[in-house]
């Protein structure tokens, strides 16, 4: 008896995997086996970089209220341990909003927690 072979399936799979190498340079976007090659690797990037991105916008957050924090007088650190102190629950995130967008509301806050 002949093997059978499940042509559709395996289209499907080869389509899907050309489809997510669409944006790639030359035979990375053409030639299944390059392409799924390119693919593992790029979903190998996106799982790290998602843990990435936290690390590097909570490094943005730090840098940015640092700066906002001097001009109103004080540091970072200080800063933070004062908040603590204080019990204030305010995170990095809105602390660097509020220093960006709103600088006087953020020196409320300075104030706030230095006192």
């Amino acid at each position: 008896m002949p093997r059978s072979q499940n042509n559709v399936a395996s289209r499907r799979r080869k389509k899907k995997v050309l489809k997510q190498a669409k944006g790639a340079f030359g035979a990375r976007s053409k030639v299944f086996t390059v392409a799924k090659h390119h693919v593992d690797k790029s979903m190998q990037y996106a799982y790290r970089d998602r843990r990435t991105k936290k690390r590097t916008f909570r490094q943005l957050w730090i840098t940015r209220i640092n700066a906002a924090a001097r001009i109103n007088g004080t540091n970072y650190s200080k800063l933070i341990e004062a908040l603590g102190s204080k019990d204030l629950q305010i995170n990095r995130k809105v602390l660097a909003d509020l220093a960006t967008n709103h600088p006087k509301a953020f020196s409320e806050v300075v104030k706030f927690a230095m006192a």
